[in-house]
């Protein structure tokens, strides 16, 4: 038996396991810090979304920047326009052309629409040469070259800036969490084990996981693009997920031991406990990672990368819990009750709480099932309202920079100036003839009436004054347009049977207006639909987030059926039963389903946020669900788990499902709270976060996991299993022939085999 030969492994080469991981610490130690670093902010676009195509069309062909970041100027004293303004805004921005990655700088004094009507408020737009998930690297060099003017605040926004400041909070939510939940799970630790030497191991296992994998992150980071949210992410499963297995490995230590008598008693205990609790940590941690895995087959980085960063941090749990774990408790021993603070009972009694409750629970199944799942449906509803968006600047906190810069452009001009729409529009032939300028001029001109757009900008619309026959007479002079402001909007607007449109609406990219725009403007019939003989495609502002959500949404059920179908055959493996894996799959998405109304209810809806500090999204962030859906299946699982396979050792003993069921939850009950207390209480952490995505995941996962552990364990689970009866361990016997030989049947076979 492979956990067998692990145990006796763990037992007799203690000291060079300890010593192994003592060397891989050393080696994470130096890396582990520069996690943060090598995670970008980005991750939220694909190459081949239509709105991608558009902006990288414009890119290769026109010479269009790929990123730009805005200087907002405020001032009380001064009036823009006045030479005081200028000499002020020159001197604060003398350094700024010439840093590194500027490439041009959009100065107000040339473009009137950049300054506010009271004169207060002006803004300047600087190009850079850097893709936009590399474009933070510039701002601080911009930033360090502005120099402070009396009586001239000057701010830094836009997509950039804001990019670069989620990076920064995040590593500060990172280690206010850290500051948090660590002695919290120690304390919950410490109530769970009654001594300080027993709770000290788990937290110190869970500890070494997260260090080792935050190395490996940033050594897989150096490698490929990562995202700066798999960095809370990572220490909520990593902690989370390693302290709740050395928690079930340590606790299973504790019992085997109190049982045993002889001098080889300790090497006993932790031989058996690794072939019993280890069997159930490795088969719980496979779940968290099929789950996890879900996420690498989205091709936006953000997910892939969580998913990466996940498989990472689950992988190294595990291996810590079933090799690190085992080598501490042969060497700690009988020991492990020292340092004790209060009396805990070392083995759960046949008629404990747990089992009282789930006997309760079983007398009255009907009564107990309807109005809990009643409960969690309802929890539900909020998600019937959802509405999915991409993460702007209000998800950082108002004090931030660039949400500073942020809250005035959008009080001084209105949020659909910085979001315009970019429209990459191919003509049959050179642009500038005279066929084609009609039908441009009638498309600017469409578009322009819509009651959604403010105005159109493009080489047919730069000049009001100017009607289409003098359009056709301007672009046919030879050598061009005589007018140096006409020829020269031609040639940055316009290139062979290429030209630029930039359509401004008075939506920002999250309002539906925005999106209706886009799919009608795409669309190949209607009144915004491209001239017959002129193909479009749009990006920017709202036909990113469309695409995203779209995209989204539409990789979904791809990596739900994955998960699904991966999940039920691992335990259908372990369990032997085709009922309790489909339980176990319906109880899953019950508690998920809740947590995501909650999400909504919370987060979007805006209840709860003046106690949890944030300012109400009105959207739900695309990928959010995504992320919890795939972290939360494997989470629940992971207790489903921990809960059956006692449950299945009952019924292998004794073949009767009510005791099974009463035994299997007051064995594991106790147990699983435990455990499920402590990724309450680091997920739950997150709560204080700056960054609203963080703080909804964190709060997201808390809530999920609470109600898996209460509601769904000691209710639902005792409810179903005594409705279904002996059906919930029914396997047909072709199946049990062709399983017989790949795993033991149960704990119940493991334990005489190695005892």
């Amino acid at each position: 038996m492979t956990f067998d030969r692990l145990g006796r492994f763990a037992v007799r080469r203690r000291w060079w396991i300890v010593a192994a991981w003592a060397a891989l610490l050393l080696l994470a130690i130096p890396f582990a810090p520069r996690a943060p670093a090598a995670l970008s902010a980005g991750g939220f676009i694909l190459d081949d979304l239509e709105s991608a195509r558009a902006k990288q069309v414009l890119r290769d062909e026109l010479g269009v920047e790929p990123s730009a970041f805005v200087l907002v100027y405020t001032s009380e004293a001064l009036t823009a326009g006045t030479p005081d303004w200028l000499a002020a805004v020159a001197e604060a921005t003398r350094d700024v052309a010439t840093a590194p990655h500027v490439t041009r700088v959009l100065s107000h004094a040339v473009a009137p629409r950049q300054v506010s009507a009271d004169g207060r408020t002006a803004y300047d737009i600087v190009f850079l040469d850097l893709p936009p998930d590399d474009s933070p690297d510039a701002i601080p060099m911009v930033a360090e070259r502005l120099r402070e003017v009396p009586g001239l605040t000057v701010r830094i926004g836009g997509g950039p800036a804001f990019y670069g400041d989620v990076q920064e909070v995040t590593e500060s939510d990172l280690q206010r969490s850290e500051l948090i939940s660590l002695p919290l799970a120690a304390l919950a630790l410490l109530l769970v084990f009654g001594s300080l030497v027993a709770a000290g191991i788990p937290l110190a296992v869970g500890g070494a996981a997260v260090l080792v994998a935050l190395a490996g992150i940033f050594v897989v980071a150096s490698l490929t693009p990562m995202s700066i949210f798999v960095l809370n992410l990572a220490t909520l499963l990593g902690l989370g997920l390693g302290v709740d297995y050395s928690l079930l490995m340590t606790s299973r230590f504790r019992e085997e031991l109190a049982h045993r008598d002889g001098p080889d008693r300790v090497a006993e205990a932790v031989r058996v406990t690794v072939v019993t609790a280890g069997r159930a940590v490795f088969f719980s941690g496979l779940t968290v990672l099929l789950g996890l895995l879900g996420l690498v087959l989205f091709e936006f980085m953000i997910l892939r990368s969580v998913g990466i960063a996940g498989a990472i941090v689950v992988g190294l749990a595990v291996a810590a819990a079933v090799t690190l774990l085992p080598a501490i408790l042969a060497i700690v021993g009988t020991r492990i009750d020292a340092l004790a603070v209060r009396r805990v009972a070392v083995e759960p009694g046949a008629d404990g709480p747990w089992a009282r409750l789930a006997r309760r629970v079983m007398q009255r199944p009907v009564a107990v099932l309807v109005p809990t799942l009643a409960v969690l449906l309802v929890l539900g509803v909020p998600f019937l309202h959802v509405r999915f968006n991409a993460p702007d600047a209000t998800i950082l906190p108002s004090s931030v920079p660039s949400r500073e810069a942020y809250d005035v452009l959008v009080r001084e001009f209105g949020e659909g100036e910085f979001a315009p729409l970019v429209v990459a529009v191919r003509t049959t032939g050179d642009a500038t003839t005279a066929g084609n300028l009609a039908s441009l001029y009638d498309y600017s001109r469409r578009l322009a009436a819509d009651p959604r757009v403010s105005r159109v900008a493009s080489v047919v619309d730069v000049d009001p004054r100017l009607t289409l026959a003098q359009y056709q007479l301007l672009y046919a002079s030879p050598g061009g347009p005589p007018d140096r402001f006409v020829s020269a909007s031609l040639e940055a607007t316009t290139k062979g049977d290429l030209t630029a449109f930039t359509v401004v609406t008075p939506f920002g990219p999250n309002r539906d207006e925005g999106r209706a725009l886009v799919r009608e403007m795409r669309a190949a019939t209607g009144p915004l639909a491209a001239p017959e003989g002129v193909s479009v495609l749009v990006g920017g502002g709202a036909a990113d987030v469309d695409d995203v959500v779209s995209r989204v949404w539409a990789d979904f059920p791809r990596s739900a059926g994955f998960i699904v179908v991966t999940t039920f055959l691992v335990l259908f493996v372990l369990l032997r039963s085709v009922v309790l894996p489909v339980k176990a799959l319906v109880m899953n998405t019950l508690s998920i389903v809740a947590s995501f109304g909650a999400l909504v209810w919370i987060f979007q809806d805006g209840n709860l946020s003046v106690l949890l500090g944030f300012q109400p999204l009105g959207f739900v962030e695309t990928t959010q669900p995504v992320i919890m859906f795939c972290v939360l299946f494997g989470l629940s699982m992971d207790y489903e788990v921990f809960l059956l396979s006692r449950m299945k050792e009952a019924w292998d003993r004794t073949g009767d499902n009510t005791e099974a069921v009463a035994r299997g939850l007051e064995r594991s009950g106790r147990i699983v709270s435990s455990a499920a207390l402590i990724v309450v209480v680091v997920a739950g952490s997150f709560a204080f976060a700056d960054i609203v995505l963080i703080k909804a995941l964190g709060v997201g996962v808390a809530i999920a996991v609470a109600l898996d552990a209460t509601v769904v364990r000691a209710l639902l689970v005792p409810a179903t299993m005594r409705l279904l009866g002996r059906w919930n361990w029914w396997l047909p016997a072709r199946l049990e022939r062709a399983l017989r030989g790949v795993l033991p049947r149960s704990e119940a076979e493991v334990e005489a085999a190695v005892r």
